[in-house]
């Protein structure tokens, strides 16, 4: 008796994966470099942004057909480290030398680097069975063995469409590169779909990179037909509106809408080989805008605030918001948790499985409210000694609470040669010039150039100038993070809360940090440092 019930146990058991194995759906990620929550489908009329300017429809279309989450951020607002965590569902600080943008100052010989044998959950989708590729700047993980039918596709040269695209000398040139951008990812869609065996399922990752700076002069307006004046009265607060930053955005928003068509043309394709209700599409990105004052590489809303959007006819029901916080490091476990596989034990991420398969909007999981953000070094040498600038923060529906644990240091970099950066070339600018965490940019440069001026003086103060200890915003009634609250006793014990649960947090995970790990061997050496200086 005990044995025929043990054989229907596990018979069900087994039916059940076979089930679950033969109804897993392709997964479509589209991960834009330094893509922010930007995207029409984010406009909010009771809340003017730039997002009442910019037309997405392909983004729109998931996000209408599927489900969009209005609370998803990075877990660190810098490129290696934020895919470091996404491909391994770790805290950003466990990575190893993948917790800062570049190793060119670390010195791994005589230590152990953790990230080559971290589980990587692509890795995961491939032991199971699925064909995983990947294409652009992307995560890292092993792929699957090209199919032989992808031999039957054309290689397409990748152009970044706002500078390819504004070289043109005519109409009927410019047509033609438009044409050649969009056949880039066009082709490498098609190359999964041949190259897959008949009948399984892909995984595949597409990371376009022409949303990352630099663009070409008025991209925007000349390509998009984005008007910069536009954005009147639609920037952060802690940005001045003014020519050159309105015209920056306008040219951001128009690769992000470059982005947009490049999705089209995959969207198309697996619509054509009736593949698309079949594939779970994944939209996302690594980190906020660049080249912006509390943008890329910060731990505020405009850095780490992240676009979400995915659509899956057969397992997510279509055309809800959800409210509750997820975070990118989330997207391993749900995708494993999704197609039947065990989530590793040692992943930090939460699976928001729950929240997609729900047929509600809104709060879903009302204990879903909060996220850890961090950062550590981004661009090499922005500090004398290398030095990073390590932020660690905890963000509410209500607060965000931000530890700065060398106040003493300069957060996007030290202002060196401030004096000639007027006179200096791009490339100059970066390696040399000031506040080197901010990417080359008309706003970075028309700050610096008007920093004696009351608007840009207050704004440099605000945003690049040394931070205090502890900041604490309360993001429902100043969503820009204007006022630090930190030092107001009225807000002692919100700050204290937020304080102990963020400390626990990088107790519980060892984070190196908390023995100051990241500011010596390997992470920073000096002898690499010396011999830099040498060679100067």
């Amino acid at each position: 008796m005990h044995r025929i019930y043990f054989l229907t146990i596990f018979f069900g058991v087994l039916c059940s994966l076979c089930s679950a194995a033969e109804n897993r759906p392709n997964i479509l990620f589209f991960f834009a470099d330094d893509w922010g929550r930007y995207a029409s489908i984010y406009a909010d009329s009771k809340n003017p942004s730039v997002n009442d300017v910019i037309k997405t429809p392909n983004f729109d279309r998931i996000g209408r057909e599927g489900v969009v989450f209005q609370n998803a951020f990075v877990h660190v607002s810098s490129c290696t480290p934020s895919r470091a965590s996404l491909t391994t569902g770790r805290y950003f600080w466990n990575c190893g030398s993948q917790a800062f943008l570049h190793a060119g100052a670390s010195d791994w010989s005589s230590h152990e680097n953790p990230f080559p044998k971290m589980t990587k959950f692509p890795d995961l989708l491939r032991e199971s069975g699925y064909y995983a590729r990947k294409s652009q700047k992307t995560i890292e993980f092993t792929q699957s063995a090209p199919g032989s039918g992808e031999k039957t596709v054309p290689n397409v040269k990748y152009q970044r469409y706002g500078q390819y695209v504004s070289g043109a000398t005519n109409e009927a040139d410019r047509g033609n590169r438009v044409a050649e951008v969009l056949e880039h990812p066009r082709m490498e869609m098609r190359r999964v779909l041949r190259g897959r065996d008949s009948g399984q399922p892909f995984f595949f990752i597409y990371g376009t990179i022409n949303v990352h700076r630099p663009y070409s002069a008025d991209s925007g307006s000349k390509l998009w037909n984005i008007d910069p004046d536009l954005m009147r009265n639609r920037l952060p607060k802690f940005l001045p509106d003014v020519e050159d930053v309105r015209r920056d955005f306008a040219d951001y928003l128009g690769e992000v809408q470059a982005a947009d068509a490049m999705l089209g043309t995959m969207l198309a394709e697996l619509e054509v080989a009736g593949e698309l209700d079949k594939t779970l599409v994944i939209l996302s990105g690594d980190n906020g805008i660049p080249g912006v004052p509390r943008g890329k590489t910060n731990c505020y809303d405009l850095a780490v605030r992240a676009p979400l959007i995915l659509r899956w006819p057969a397992g997510i029901p279509a055309g809800r918001r959800v409210e509750d916080f997820v975070s990118l490091i989330d997207i391993g476990p749900t995708l494993l948790e999704l197609t039947g596989l065990t989530v590793p034990s040692e992943m930090n991420g939460r699976s928001f499985l729950r929240q997609l398969r729900s047929d509600d909007s809104g709060w879903i999981d009302p204990n879903r409210d909060w996220v850890v953000i961090g950062r550590e070094r981004h661009v090499d040498g922005a500090r004398h000694g290398n030095m990073p600038y390590p932020m660690r923060a905890i963000r509410t529906p209500e607060h965000l609470y931000i530890h700065n644990f060398k106040p003493d240091r300069w957060p996007v970099g030290d202002p060196d040669n401030i004096e000639r950066f007027a006179d200096w070339g791009d490339i100059e600018r970066h390696t040399n010039g000031p506040y080197r965490d901010i990417d080359e940019s008309l706003t970075k440069a028309w700050l610096i150039n008007n920093r004696v001026s009351a608007e840009a003086a207050s704004i440099i103060d605000l945003t690049l100038n040394r931070r205090p200890l502890e900041e604490l915003y309360a993001v429902s009634s100043d969503p820009d993070q204007l006022r630090n609250l930190a030092a107001d006793p009225t807000n002692a014990s919100t700050k204290q809360v937020l304080s102990k649960r963020l400390s626990a947090i990088l107790e519980r995970s060892h984070d190196p940090r908390l023995e100051d790990a990241f500011d010596k061997l390997p992470y920073v050496s000096t002898e690499i440092i010396k011999k830099k200086s040498k060679k100067k």
